[in-house]
């Protein structure tokens, strides 16, 4: 939440992102994700994969650091 705050990326909760990334890319329904399903998922997704970027960018973090 924090670093999605930080880049300015805040119109989804943490729990709602969490259910959005399980409902894409958790194939056999179990309700956990292995390495390999969220590898597989997020790279047949373009739309993920970019929401994950952006979600998890700390470059805005690593500036906030540096300038105090």
């Amino acid at each position: 939440q924090a670093i999605q705050a930080i880049n300015g990326y805040t119109n989804m909760t943490a729990e709602e992102f969490t259910n959005m990334v399980f409902q894409k890319i958790d194939v056999n329904n179990d309700g956990e994700l292995t390495l390999e399903e969220f590898i597989t998922g997020v790279e047949k997704d373009e739309d993920l994969m970019e929401l994950i970027s952006k979600s998890f960018d700390l470059s805005n973090v690593l500036k906030a650091i540096q300038n105090g």
